[in-house]
């Protein structure tokens, strides 16, 4: 186990979320108060996607706001609410089918859904189309290969190369995943639901009245559940992203006695790094969802000066300075790792310096072997014949006149820098390595092939003639 402490200053530490992934250890009353007067949350969660601990800053309440909302799970201001939140979350799972995995046919099926929202009576219903949504869309991304380091390839079980199934063999939901993707899932889900909860608490809302999507049972924050919706799909877009691009390493995981997934600690702490994004991507539907309650109480009208305020996007002062809506919200960029040993690696290479040397040897030997087989060498005979003989057929006069040795190498050469050596190799006929040394000046290329490259090079006849 490892004991980490760090310290901060009382003054200026500009701290505005403290999350901490432990199962043991300590922290002072004089701290937790300290988080509070400036207004920082502390977050306390495990290694399994579960908030064990949570607070921070809260508005002040207001008993209106707080009956509408007790009484939303059956009331039209409720239903019209949950239409919106299930009607985001639909169309944000069918642009990640339709965009990342060219799946029309379940895109199109979750549209259908989406279509039925606005018929729904009452918040079972759209309960109903949600739950089918989301069957048809954990089906089409469940055979989603995962990208691994080719080293840890051979140490991984077979169901960890897809994204597998949302629901766990070991729990029928969502807990306790046997596949990595889905306890990354997990656990950037327990810090949007932290980043959720803060923000309905920041609003004066109640985080376990919820509006009727989510069942009321204990221990449960049904309103926080039912807010963050509209994100997931943003979530889960940026981990399938994620985990189809860059390789995940094996030593970020471990596997229980009964084939449940866990997240190493030193992975987690870096996964926390989201949290800021999640808060900014919930914190216009937690205002919408006030704002929408506000509208519904009965002296809304009347008191236009106690407006909600918008503390967590600033849009009322956006608004009164002539600018936009709230900024769109990029998630960061996953730590690049190199894909054949995993290590951590600059997001501009594919394979760290050790493994790149052992690469480029090895396509050296084959290309040399290759090289010397009976069908190369007949294509590079066939080749060299087609040269031969274009050079015989080329005559001088074919040359424009103003193109000389000398223009080539003072202005089309320098400009060729600027050319992809593809289109040079593919304009030209020759070889790679022919084509990378006339772009770098080190090989002129016979004259009949000046006229090209000088068009390439965008280099044309600057003569003329004086008046």
């Amino acid at each position: 186990m490892k004991r980490r402490t760090f310290r901060l200053p009382r003054v200026g530490s500009r701290l505005k979320r403290l999350v901490c992934i432990s199962d043991d250890g300590y922290v002072s009353l004089s701290a937790l108060s300290w988080l509070s007067d400036i207004d920082a949350s502390f977050i306390l969660l495990d290694r399994r996607g579960k908030v064990r601990f949570m607070t921070g800053p809260s508005a002040s309440t207001d008993s209106k706001i707080r009956r509408v909302q007790a009484l939303a799970a059956s009331s039209v201001v409720g239903l019209e609410i949950c239409r919106t939140l299930i009607d985001a979350k639909l169309q944000g799972q069918e642009r990640v089918i339709r965009e990342q995995f060219d799946e029309s046919t379940t895109a199109d099926a979750i549209g259908r859904f989406r279509e039925k929202l606005s018929s729904a009576e009452n918040v079972e219903g759209v309960r109903i189309l949600e739950a089918n949504a989301a069957i048809s869309y954990f089906k089409a991304i469940r055979d989603v290969e995962v990208v691994w380091s080719k080293a840890d390839r051979r140490k991984i079980p077979a169901h960890w190369l897809t994204v597998g199934a949302r629901q766990s063999l070991l729990s029928g939901g969502p807990r306790s995943a046997v596949t990595p993707f889905h306890a990354i899932l997990n656990f950037c889900a327990a810090l949007l639901e932290s980043s959720t909860r803060l923000a309905v608490s920041a609003l004066g809302l109640l985080p376990d009245l919820g509006l009727g999507l989510h069942t009321d049972t204990p221990h449960r924050d049904s309103l926080v559940f039912d807010v963050l919706e509209p994100v997931r799909p943003d979530l889960e877009s940026w981990l399938l992203r994620w985990v189809t691009n860059e390789p995940l390493r094996r030593a970020d995981f471990f596997e229980t006695s009964t084939g449940c997934v866990r997240l190493k600690s030193d992975f987690c702490v870096r996964l926390t790094e989201i949290a800021p994004s999640l808060g900014n991507l919930i914190s216009p539907w937690a205002e919408y969802v006030q704002s929408a309650l506000w509208q519904s109480t009965s002296g809304a009208k009347s008191t236009w000066r106690c407006i909600p305020a918008t503390r967590l996007t600033q849009q009322h002062r956006r608004e009164a300075r002539g600018q936009g809506s709230f900024p769109a919200i990029e998630m960061p960029k996953p730590a690049h790792a190199c894909r054949d040993c995993g290590s951590p690696i600059r997001s501009n290479k594919k394979l760290c310096s050790n493994c790149a040397k052992q690469a480029t040897r090895k396509n050296f030997r084959v290309g040399r072997k290759s090289a010397q087989q009976p069908e190369s060498l007949a294509k590079r005979s066939v080749t060299q014949r087609q040269h031969k003989q274009a050079i015989q057929n080329w005559k001088l006069s074919d040359l424009p006149g103003w193109l000389t040795r000398d223009v080539y190498v003072t202005r089309v050469q320098p400009a060729l820098a600027t050319v992809p050596r593809s289109r040079i190799r593919s304009a030209l006929g020759v070889s790679e390595p022919y084509s990378s040394d006339i772009r770098a000046g080190k090989r002129i290329p016979h004259p009949r092939h000046w006229p090209v490259l000088a068009e390439l090079a965008k280099v044309v006849n600057w003569s003329y003639e004086s008046p």
